[in-house]
This record gives C-alpha cells, structure tokens and sequence, in this order.
C-alpha cells in the first residue's frame, strides 16, 4: 500500500472522526435550551442557569484538564491571554449577548443573527489566512442559511431592535471565536484543557457581572416540568453542566480541530435542529411542517460545504512546532 493511499484513509479517518465529534457537540448543544426552559419556568434567572452550567462543567473538567498537561504547565502560562480571551469571549460572552438580545427581540430572529457565525468564519479565513471559499461552500452556506430560516420559522413576521440586533451580532462574534480558537492546533494545548480553562474564565466572568449586578441572579429548588412530567432540580442542572457544557464544548473543540473552524461552524449547524428536537421530545412543542423542510436543508448545505471544502483554497498557516504534543 502506498504512502499516498495511507495518507487518504487516515485523513478519511479523521475527518469521520471530526463529523461524529460536530454532531455529538451539537446535539448536546441543542439540548441545552430545552433542559433550562424547565428551570427558568420553576423560578431560575437565566444568569443563574448559565453560571451553575458553567461552573460545574469547569468543576467536572477541572482535574482531567491540569493532568493533560502536567508536566508542561508552561503551555497554560504561554496560553493565559488565549484561554482568556476564550472563556470571555467565546463561551461568556456569546451566552451574555444573547441573552440580551432576546430580551429587545424575538428569540428566533436573535439566533437567526447569531448563526451566520459560520458566514463570519469563511470571511475571516479568507481576510486573514487566504483562504478563498469555493463556490460549492459558498451554495452550501446558501443553501444552509435557507434552512435555518425555516427551521427558525421566521416567516411569521419579526420586529428588529437596533439594540438586539447590536447584541445578537456580538453573540455572533463569541460564536464565530469559539469555531476559529476550537481549530488552532498550533497553541500546544490539548483540547480538554482549552475547555477546562475557558469555562473556568467564564464560570468566573458570570459570576462577576451578577455580582455588580449586570446580570440577575436567583435560583429555586421548586420540581422541574418537561411536557407534564415532573422531576427534581437538580437533575436538569446536573444535565445542563456534564452533557451540555462538559461534553459539548470538548467533542466542538475535538472536531474543530479535525475538520478545520469553516466546516466544523457549518456542521454545528445541526444544533438548531436538535434544539427543535428536544423541545418536541422534552416540550412537547411539534415542529411544523415548515421546520421539518428547513432541517433537511440544512442537512444538505452541510454536506454541500462538505464538498466544497476540497476545492477551498488552502489556509496558509506555519507548521506546528514537531515538539509539541498532539491535541486531544
């Protein structure tokens, strides 16, 4: 077997690899609102929910995070201004943002805004690296943003806020981040650590903005209810810290980091549709037929930006140092 052919079938390898980690990422994700909708009904600001979130999944990564890099802790040092700007921007910030800009505007015209993420991530690899998109990815983030808008169910008509359209764009921005730092695999940190260190900066960030009062902050131990079937509190909280933030921002730094920030934003696609899932499943809410058509839209604009990246211009990046671990 020739070396090209081995080449191939690991790149294949890992690029399944990475599909399966984007899918995994958003449909924990997607879970994510439908499990805090059921705290928010029993008396939990939404600040709260997203602190304890946070808190916990920096809590649960907390330990396997430092021992990925024992030994070595000069990476976290050489990296701080990185986790930082991580946990400020990408995991804090964008959940900020959008929590304000839902409260100037309907919910699904704010995720609408946040979700051109990907369109952001194509613009800025093409600024930055050179990277010029084919015209195939171009059509699948058409094609993808179509669906979005059905999925959304957009149609009924929406009032725009200059204020939360300012606010859905920076969630745009924090999202558009976590997708370009989940790829950078040139830092030397692996990837468990980049989520341990990011959600403990955010843990700490929220903590501070209900502290001088920026963001509301009260909890309840009242029962919660999914679709008339009541369970206790802390078994969403528990969910929303180990599946949707622990699990989910892991498996979205491991698949950025196989399939690259363009493709993996596209793939993370999939988290609005999951969302409409579990609303469905845990809610009760049936999605129309309308949402339905925009989910196999999507479906189809991922598989087309799929193709269209290997006729994409390649990101011209240096060569990672050859002494550096390989990421997780």
């Amino acid at each position: 077997m020739s070396v090209s052919t081995l080449t191939h079938d690991a790149m294949k390898a890992r690029t399944t690899a990475g599909l399966l980690y984007a899918l995994v990422s958003a449909t924990a994700f997607g879970l994510s609102g439908t499990l805090a909708r059921g705290l928010l009904d029993s008396g939990w600001s939404a600040g709260s929910a997203v602190l304890v979130r946070t808190a916990l999944a920096a809590l649960v990564l907390a330990v396997p995070g430092f021992l990925a890099v024992r030994g070595r802790t000069h990476v976290l040092r050489d990296n701080a201004a990185l986790v930082t700007a991580y946990g400020v921007t990408a995991v804090a910030g964008a959940q900020l943002c959008y929590f304000y800009a839902v409260t100037h505007m309907q919910v699904g015209v704010a995720l609408l805004i946040e979700y051109t993420a990907p369109v952001a991530v194509v613009v800025w690899l093409w600024l930055r690296h050179g990277s010029k998109p084919s015209r195939l990815t171009v059509l699948g983030a058409a094609i993808a943003g179509t669906g979005l808008v059905l999925v959304l169910d957009l149609f009924s008509g929406a009032e725009l806020s200059t204020p939360g359209v300012l606010w859905a764009l920076g969630a745009m921005i924090g999202a558009a981040t976590y997708f370009v730092i989940n790829a950078d695999e040139d830092n030397g940190l692996p990837g468990i650590t980049l989520a341990a260190g990011g959600l403990l900066v955010a843990a700490v960030a929220l903590g501070l903005a209900g502290w001088i009062g920026v963001l509301p902050m009260h909890a309840a131990t009242a029962d919660a209810v999914y679709d008339g079937h009541t369970v206790p509190w802390w078994v969403p909280v528990l969910a929303l810290g180990l599946v949707t933030a622990a699990v989910a921002y892991v498996t979205g730094i491991a698949a950025a980091r196989r399939l690259g920030s363009r493709l993996a934003s596209f793939v993370a696609l999939m988290e609005v549709l999951m969302a409409v899932v579990f609303a469905w499943l845990l809610l009760g809410e049936l999605p129309r037929g309308v949402q339905l058509a925009g989910g196999g839209l999507v479906l189809l604009g991922v598989l087309v930006v799929k193709l269209g990246e290997g006729h994409a211009s390649p990101v011209v990046e240096p060569l990672p140092d050859s002494r550096a671990p390989v990421p997780d």
